[in-house]
């Protein structure tokens, strides 16, 4: 199992602590256990969990690659953390944008053949009861 950061660079001004801004970036893994380990080491508080990965600081992030996770653009991790949402797995970090493109395109495809289905169906719903 591999952990993942991304180059996003998102200010952050925390309430508690006026006029700091720090740069935010995230950290995903296939596995969660894996990714909670990685977040100890490198001292970052589980509330920054947020239910598949970690936003961390940028300090943090060179200390997560410190200890070996892999750097991607936030692109990439973007599109792993889709599929590991949509309960896939995240794969090569190559084909992550290209596989969730793809997923996007058969589930819009599904979606749309429902829905036909459902039209189609209310269609004849409604033929039965005017000849009725």
């Amino acid at each position: 199992m591999t952990v993942y950061v991304d180059d996003m660079a998102a200010p952050f001004q925390p309430k508690h602590r006026p006029g700091r801004t720090y740069l935010m970036c995230h950290m995903i893994a296939d596995d969660d256990e894996e990714l909670h380990a990685m977040a100890r080491r490198i001292g970052v508080a589980r509330k920054w969990f947020q239910g598949d990965h970690y936003d961390i600081a940028k300090s943090k992030r060179a200390l997560a690659v410190r200890y070996g996770a892999v750097e991607l653009t936030r692109r990439t991790l973007g599109s792993m953390a889709l599929l590991k949402r949509a309960g896939l797995a995240m794969g090569d970090p190559a084909t992550a944008t290209e596989r969730y493109r793809a997923y996007s395109v058969e589930r819009a495809a599904n979606r749309r053949a429902a829905e036909t289905r459902q039209s189609l169906a209310r269609h004849k719903e409604g033929r039965r009861h005017e000849a009725t």
